[in-house]
């Protein structure tokens, strides 16, 4: 093994190429010692951690502190090379997480500081990630805009100084949304349409998106409603 280290990365460099089964995108799902029996004796001596759990580490560190994940570009069947970069690219991330962790009383997997990296990025989650996600959005993190579409909540692009992006991101599938709930509207006529119904024109949004929605519409004076109760009627503001 060769270890590299140069003013803004360390690159760790090793022959022989991932374990038998072992590849970048299942890294941090399977365990596979090159030799058990010694990683079992270094374990027992507490010379090393649990087996497997360095990676684990490393990924956690490298997007709590804000800096690039690892990379295996340079891997191949043969060889293995790990850079971790140094540069921190934008700490109030991780102190914004820390505030949400805080006030919710929850703690983030390594999956889940993976998908806020991804979106944060701009970058497509795997398969994997994917059953994490309605969690992230429960406690307010991820949002939803759209039928597998997911953006991070609005703080985490106005605390790195891009609120922009996110309006970019949700803005068009937001607009289009309350547009064919507008338009439902005024196909009912003067009867009105129901919260209920809104639901099947909008079936990939969760009750608490639509709701959302409904309310821009009428803080924005374009609708209103007859009733107080689940039963009220929606009617557009002629």
């Amino acid at each position: 093994m060769y270890i590299r280290q140069y003013r803004d990365r360390l690159v760790v460099e090793s022959p022989g190429g991932f374990p038998h089964g072992i590849t970048v995108e299942n890294i941090l799902k399977r365990q596979s010692p090159r030799n058990r029996l010694i990683a079992s004796i270094l374990a027992l001596c507490g010379l090393v951690e649990r087996s497997g759990q360095g990676m684990d580490l490393i990924y956690r560190l490298n997007i709590t502190e804000s800096k690039s994940l690892p990379d295996f570009s340079g891997s191949d069947e043969y060889f293995v090379s790990l850079t971790l970069n140094g540069l921190i690219l934008d700490g109030r991330i991780f102190t914004l997480l820390s505030r949400i962790g805080d006030e919710r009383m929850e703690s983030f997997t390594i999956d889940d500081f993976i998908i806020i990296d991804s979106l944060l990025h701009e970058r497509k989650l795997t398969e994997s990630l994917k059953p994490r996600i309605k969690r992230l959005v429960d406690i307010g993190v991820v949002e939803r805009t759209g039928r597998g579409k997911y953006v991070l909540a609005r703080s985490f692009y106005e605390i790195t100084g891009r609120p922009g992006t996110h309006t970019r991101l949700v803005g068009l599938d937001k607009e289009t949304n309350k547009e064919l709930i507008l338009s439902h509207i005024r196909k009912c006529g003067k009867d009105g349409a129901s919260l209920k119904e809104f639901h099947h024109v909008l079936p990939n949004l969760s009750r608490g998106q639509i709701q959302y929605i409904v309310r821009e519409l009428k803080n924005e004076k374009r609708i209103f409603s007859i009733g107080n109760t689940s039963s009220s009627r929606w009617l557009e503001v002629e």
